[in-house]
């Protein structure tokens, strides 16, 4: 006997009567037993009004697993009542990870051979929801009879279940093709949009679909000059403009279809040129199609003028009041810029004026298209927008926008003045924010420029005298004071007003350094080594540097200390030489060349020195002496010395011990996509043969950084992989500091080396995910 239960109204009204959660779960409770007595006695007649109240509690988030197996009874009912129910729940209560929804393959080929149109009609339904890859191997063939089926009902069903099976199954692309030809000439609307959503699919996924569909490319652009021109129907027009759906679906696929294909493109470039002109754009819909058609023209080999009609179009948007529009338009230029950068330079004004847009978002769009927008002939108005934005902009903007400014100085700089204030004034402004290399770019941009030694030495001294706080700049100044102080004191500089600064001055505004609880302890380094280096260009008493330095002696930090001890050393057992050690820097020539080939050298002459040195460590700083006065051609070689328990400064200045250098491995490249360049550099060391050291660079030479870059490898079972932490996570742009990061291969066995690699990223507004195997590895590598 069948428990009496509530009807499916009653039980809605108390469960939303329940005036607490408690409440409600004991209704539920109560009513779920009453389902679960009513299915084990087999009512037939109620069984799909149990199940209806229990797709009603599975809705409300209480488990409901207990009625699949009812709704496989429910869809092989011959009653439509029990169906609708049945296949209801099927779509509700099952899915492709439980065993169960295989079970009413047999039900759906049955109610799609029966010619009852609903019945159909839910059986498709079900099908595209919870269609597994062996289910639409099973029903491929029926989907196919229903896709040329009189009744429009079944055959719009029947296209949406044909989409399913090819995102699930890509290899049943081919029984879908000749049915898709004759679909195009339909007239309802359902399945004119479902079979151009159909054959994108398929031209997506087939590389024979795409060479197939590419036929129809003159009727797809009648169809769209037809509802641009006379409309399709007034029932499916929004704000005027003609069925914008099926525009937009028909734009997507010709950009598909048109894609490095020239005959394509020109088919279509008459029909862009017309939807670009005609459509309104006073109603969204109006620009989500021009939207549309300005990636279709991009994506496709149109005609040059088509190109510039599609950045103004986007120029436009970038006056809309929506701030989604405005974005999408940032976003579609920032992709643009490197092949039309001509043209969108023409809307730079605009994009500035995005700058200042209080949406975070818009702002930093804007930012990276500004930097992007740079280049040798506008580098001094941008630089000076970008650095009013810098001063008023977000936090989270400020290293974004400090490392573009930089990195534009450095590339399109018409003067080294001109580079050294830009730096100056963004150090100034966001020193916290600069990256950690914007102190070594400085020091040797103003040490490879010696007539602007005094200029640049007066306007750090008056920077750093009024604001203590900006660690790089602190740096830079500290390190330009220390080199220059003797130019800073003449006060004669014809390229700014008269300075007179005293030594007492300049060595309490060290101290003042020094003493800062804001300075870092790089900072103190900077300073103090500033001071010891005024002991040679002041001409006053040396007693207030010595005093500082040896307060340093006993410092906590042991960096700090190390250098005072030294210091302390040369003043009071070398002072002799002091003059010779501590003259300026040489000059720095810039460019990678040449910067590598002394480098090279460099290196080679320490090995040299390290491999011929036998001395006692004495000795040793004797010789490292001596090379500077030679250098210098100021003092003569002083007399040896006698070993002494003093001696120990000769450990601290001692030369490394260099072991020779290993055989070369030439440089590999394996990967390079829209300016990101990913190259293999290789060293083997002898002492561990089976060691390969592998560091990988990636190099950005785009407009636009590239965020979130992550690389991960894989090597074969007979080797041991270590990966070392990458020195960042973003590649800047316009060939900025590469991100290097090192593989340690142990590959005892000597088996050839194969390496996979993935690669994540984000760039031009887009997450890309690369992954592909390096075969071509160099012999040496391995062998």
């Amino acid at each position: 006997m069948v428990v009496p239960s509530l009807k499916l109204q009653d039980l809605i009204e108390e469960i939303r009567g329940a005036k607490t959660q408690a409440q409600e779960r004991e209704v539920i409770q109560k009513e779920c037993a009453h389902i679960r007595a009513s299915f084990r006695d087999g009512d037939p007649l109620h069984r799909h009004r149990q199940l209806a109240k229990l797709l009603y509690v599975h809705m409300l988030g209480y488990p409901a697993h207990f009625g699949q197996m009812e709704c496989l009874k429910l869809i092989a009912s011959p009653r439509f009542t029990d169906k609708r129910v049945g296949y209801l729940g099927a779509m509700l209560l099952l899915d492709e990870r439980q065993d169960a929804h295989l079970l009413i393959t047999n039900s759906i080929k049955n109610d799609l051979s029966q010619g009852i149109q609903a019945v159909q009609g839910l059986a498709l339904c079900t099908l595209s929801t919870v269609g597994s890859a062996e289910m639409c191997w099973d029903l491929a063939t029926e989907v196919e009879k229903l896709l040329l089926q009189p009744g429009s009902y079944v055959r719009k069903k029947a296209v949406l279940t044909a989409v399913h099976m090819i995102r699930k199954v890509p290899e049943l692309s081919n029984i879908f093709l000749p049915p898709c030809a004759q679909l195009l000439h339909e007239r309802h609307h359902g399945i004119l949009l479902g079979t151009i959503t159909l054959i994108t699919e398929l031209c997506e996924r087939s590389p024979a679909a795409l060479k197939h569909f590419r036929k129809v490319v003159p009727q797809l652009v009648q169809i769209l000059r037809t509802l641009v021109m006379t409309g399709y129907s007034t029932e499916h027009s929004i704000s005027g403009v003609s069925d914008p759906f099926l525009q937009v679906q028909i734009l997507r696929l010709l950009r598909i279809l048109g894609r490095n294909h020239e005959e394509s493109s020109e088919t279509m470039n008459d029909l862009l040129a017309q939807v670009a002109t005609n459509t309104d754009t006073s109603r969204n819909a109006g620009n989500a199609v021009l939207f549309e058609t300005v990636l279709t023209i991009m994506d496709t080999r149109s005609a040059a003028g088509l190109r510039v009609l599609a950045v103004n179009i986007l120029g436009r948007f970038l006056l809309n009041n929506d701030k989604n529009i405005r974005y999408v338009a940032l976003t579609s230029l920032l992709r643009m810029v490197q092949s039309d950068h001509s043209a969108v330079q023409r809307h730079r004004p605009t994009v500035v004026e995005c700058l200042r847009e209080p949406d975070a978002s818009l702002s930093r769009r804007a930012l990276e298209l500004s930097l992007a927008l740079v280049n040798s002939s506008n580098v001094r108005a941008m630089t000076q927008e970008l650095q009013s934005f810098l001063e008023s902009c977000p936090p989270d903007l400020r290293a974004d926008c400090a490392s573009g400014i930089l990195l534009a100085a450095e590339r399109f700089a018409p003067t080294k003045r001109w580079h050294i204030d830009t730096i100056l004034r963004v150090l100034t402004t966001a020193g916290t924010h600069v990256r950690d290399d914007a102190v070594a770019n400085l020091t040797q941009l103003i040490g490879g420029a010696q007539e602007l030694h005094a200029y640049s030495v007066r306007r750090l001294y008056s920077a750093l005298a009024e604001d203590i706080s900006q660690q790089p700049l602190v740096q830079v100044a500290a390190w330009c004071i220390g080199e220059y102080g003797d130019l800073l004191l003449e006060g004669s500089c014809e390229e700014t007003e008269p300075l007179q600064v005293k030594e007492e001055e300049v060595l309490a505004l060290l101290e003042k350094v020094l003493q800062s609880h804001m300075s870092l302890p790089a900072t103190r380094g900077y300073a103090l080594t500033a001071l010891m280096k005024l002991s040679t260009r002041l001409r006053g008493d040396n007693n207030r540097i010595r005093q500082v330095v040896s307060i340093y002696g006993s410092c906590v930090d042991v960096e700090l200390q190390q250098r005072a001890v030294e210091y302390n050393t040369l003043f009071r057992k070398y002072d002799h030489m002091r003059a010779a050690i501590l003259e300026k820097m040489p000059l720095v020539e810039r460019g990678g060349t040449q910067d590598e080939e002394a480098k090279e050298s460099k290196e080679a002459q320490l090995s040299e020195a390290a491999l011929v040195s036998t001395e006692p460590p004495a000795s040793k700083l004797l010789d490292l002496l001596d090379l500077l006065d030679s250098s210098s051609g100021a003092a003569q070689p002083p007399p040896p010395l006698e070993p002494s328990p003093g001696g120990t400064l000769g450990h601290l200045l001692d030369l490394p011990c260099a072991s020779p250098a290993p055989a070369s491995v030439p440089n590999l490249r394996v990967f390079e996509r829209e300016g990101l360049q990913l190259n293999l550099s290789f060293v083997r060391p002898p002492e561990t043969p089976a060691l390969l050291l592998i560091t990988v660079t990636a190099v950005n030479t785009s407009g636009a950084d590239v965020t979130h870059f992550v690389c991960q490898a894989a090597v074969p079972k007979s080797c041991q992989l270590q990966l070392q932490a990458p020195s960042g996570d973003t590649v800047p742009a316009q060939g900025g500091l590469p991100v290097t990061q090192l593989l340690r291969i142990f590959n005892p066995n000597k088996a050839p080396l194969r390496l996979k690699l993935r690669l994540t990223y984000h760039h031009l507004g887009q997450s890309v995910q690369e992954i592909f195997e390096v075969n071509n590895l160099p012999a040496e590598t391995w062998q």
